[in-house]
Parts: C-alpha cells; sequence; structure tokens
C-alpha cells in the first residue's frame, strides 16, 4: 500500500509541474584537482548550420544594430556558430565558458526614447562574453551594469529567439544571466552548475529540491522536458566518478549529456525548441580544450587552445563543417582563414 501511495504521489507532482519543454542542457563538472568541464547538448527541430571558429586577440567587433555596441576582443576563443550569424557557445583562452540556451518566458527591456545606450543582439552575446571577460565573476560584474541594452530577434525559421546564458569559468564559478518582464536576473555561485530551458531558473531550482528530497537513486525523472533533464542532470554531476584524468572526465560529462539528448526524429510539431539534439559540446576548462560532436557524424571532433595563435592580426579562421559530416579527430590546425560573420540583428 505505502508503494502504491508513493507512486500516486509522485504522478501527481508530475501532473502538476509545468509541461513546457524546451531545448539544451548545460552542466558543469567538478573533477579532482581542479579538473573542471562543462557540457552542453543543443535541440533544434531544423538545421542551425553550425561552424567551428578561431577568434584571435585584438579583433574590431561590432553588434551591427541601429545602436551598435563596438568593442575590441581582449581574448582569444574558439565557438561554434549557428546559421554564421551568431555565437551560439564557446571557451576562450583563459577557459571561460559561454553557452546560450532557448528560454521562452525571457523578456528583454523595450525600447524607449530615455534609453540611448547601445544595443547587443542576443546573437552576439556569447562572443561579447568571451571576448572581453576571463572570469565568472568579471563578467557578473561588468554585465551587471547594464551598459548596454540585450535584444533579441527572430531566428531565420522564423521562431523567436529568446535565450538565456550560463557562464562558467576553471574554477567552477557559475553565473546564469535572464532577463525577465524586462529586468535582468543573475544567479551567481558554484552551486548553479546546472541550467536547461523552461521554467525560470528560480522555478527550476524550486522543482530539483522537491526530486531531492526523494533521491535519484530512487526516482529520476525520465522526459525529455526541461525540468526533468535538469533533475537528471543534478543528480549524475554530482554522483558520477570526479576524476582528475581529462580523459575521464571529459568521458563523463559527454556520457551525462547523452543521458539528456533528445534522439534524432523527435519533434513537436510547432514548437522547434522541443527537437532532437543536433550536438553537443564539452569543454574541459583545466586543459583548454573544446569538444564538438555532431549527432550526425561518427566522431568527436576537438580544439587544443593552448596550441592557437591568438596574437592581434592573426585573423580569424573557421572550421567548414557544414557539408563535411565525417571531420573527427583533433582539428587545431585545420581552421582556415575567413571573413568575419555579422551577427543577426532585430529586423525593426
Amino acid at each position: 500500500m505505502s508503494v502504491r501511495l508513493s507512486l500516486a504521489a509522485l504522478i501527481s507532482a508530475a501532473l502538476v509541474m509545468p509541461s513546457v519543454a524546451s531545448a539544451c542542457s548545460r552542466a558543469v563538472y567538478f573533477g579532482q584537482q581542479g579538473q573542471t568541464v562543462t557540457g552542453r547538448t543543443m535541440d533544434w527541430a531544423s538545421d542551425l548550420s553550425t561552424n567551428m571558429w578561431v577568434y584571435p586577440r585584438g579583433l574590431d567587433r561590432t553588434s551591427g544594430t541601429k545602436a551598435p555596441l563596438n568593442w575590441k576582443s581582449k581574448y582569444g576563443s574558439v565557438v561554434a556558430s549557428i546559421y554564421d550569424g551568431a555565437a551560439a557557445d564557446g571557451m576562450n583562452e583563459k577557459g571561460l565558458v559561454a553557452n546560450l540556451l532557448y528560454l521562452a518566458e525571457a523578456g528583454y527591456q523595450p525600447a524607449t526614447p530615455a534609453d540611448q545606450r547601445p544595443t547587443l543582439s542576443i546573437t552576439g552575446w556569447v562572443q561579447y562574453v568571451l571576448d572581453n571577460y576571463a572570469t565568472t565573476a568579471e563578467a557578473v560584474e561588468a554585465l551587471r551594469k547594464e551598459a548596454f541594452r540585450v535584444v533579441p530577434i527572430v531566428a531565420p525559421s522564423g521562431e523567436p529567439g529568446t535565450v538565456h546564458l550560463s557562464v562558467s569559468d576553471p574554477s567552477g564559478d557559475s553565473a546564469i544571466f535572464e532577463f525577465i518582464h524586462g529586468k535582468l536576473v543573475i544567479h551567481h555561485g558554484k552551486q548553479y552548475q546546472v541550467m536547461t530551458n523552461s521554467p525560470t531558473y528560480d522555478e527550476q531550482l524550486a522543482l530539483n529540491a522537491y526530486w531531492k528530497k526523494i533521491g535519484g537513486n530512487v526516482f529520476l525523472p525520465g522526459t525529455n522536458r526541461a525540468a526533468d533533464r535538469f533533475v537528471r542532470l543534478s543528480y549524475y554531476v554530482n554522483v558520477s566518478k570526479q576524476s582528475a584524468v581529462p580523459r575521464e572526465a571529459v568521458a563523463t560529462v559527454f556520457s551525462m549529456m547523452r543521458n539528456v539528448s533528445v534522439p534524432i526524429g523527435i519533434t513537436v510539431p510547432g514548437q522547434p525548441n522541443i527537437a532532437e539534439t543536433l550536438w553537443l559540446a564539452v569543454a574541459d576548462q583545466k586543459n583548454r580544450v573544446y569538444y564538438f560532436q555532431s549527432t550526425q557524424s561518427p566522431g568527436i571532433i576537438w580544439t587544443k587552445l593552448d596550441q592557437l595563435d591568438f596574437s592581434p592580426g592573426s585573423g580569424p579562421r573557421k572550421l567548414q563543417l557544414v557539408g563535411n559530416p565525417d571531420v573527427a579527430g583533433d582539428q587545431t590546425f585545420n581552421y582556415k582563414p575567413a571573413a568575419l560573420f555579422k551577427f543577426l540583428v532585430p529586423t525593426d
């Protein structure tokens, strides 16, 4: 009887939880001897035309918006682009990682005549952080000042481009940045290891607290819903083997990200964010190695940032993945000189 009641309680709790599921998952792994690794998945209903890029220091960048934010890159970085118009994920030479994930509830600050700040499209948010900051604390201190206004776009697929941003550094320090009802909300601390999508982050934390009382060795929610993926990642990232060996740590994070990946062919009509996992990225922040795997490709590729030339004037370089699904292995020296893409910006 007690078992039946427990199961009934679990089912009832699951039914009252938010039913929104969304794309992408992210987790920060704390290994031994400073072996920090951040992993993420990218889920979407249509191809994102993802390529890889190397950007040096001293690169002049602009948001390309009507009131442009301009900057010069202080740090070199490796990023994964989407549509060759947005930086979706990446790591800079200091081991700072930035991840862009979908958030349906995001609400950005509206334009007003009195607001004369420059603007930055969400498509340049990751790149701006990687170009300018060495640690999570630096990013939090600077972005909290809101010296510019973040603006959303409409994705080339026609869907709203509403996102939130996660940042982590080699110490394991994390921050989550969300715009909710026009206000910037920041969650900062090593305890914020996991991020998925809907609902908003404070609600995700409350749901996760509920499941902690049950215990992951007793029952874990198994759907592709964002809240379920959050719970599974929160459990696995802290009970998995905490290794000082880079190969083991990276393999562990890949295995966790595959656990929360959505199988190919799973889509919900009209909701492109509830869709198959297109690719995974895992960043070894201690050793500065960025790993990437397309779910349509047979192998993993990686880039060793410590072996790249990030000197000013070395120029942007591109690793063409679109049309080359068999690329695998160490690609550190296979990036080719390429012209900078322009960030996608609002059309109005």
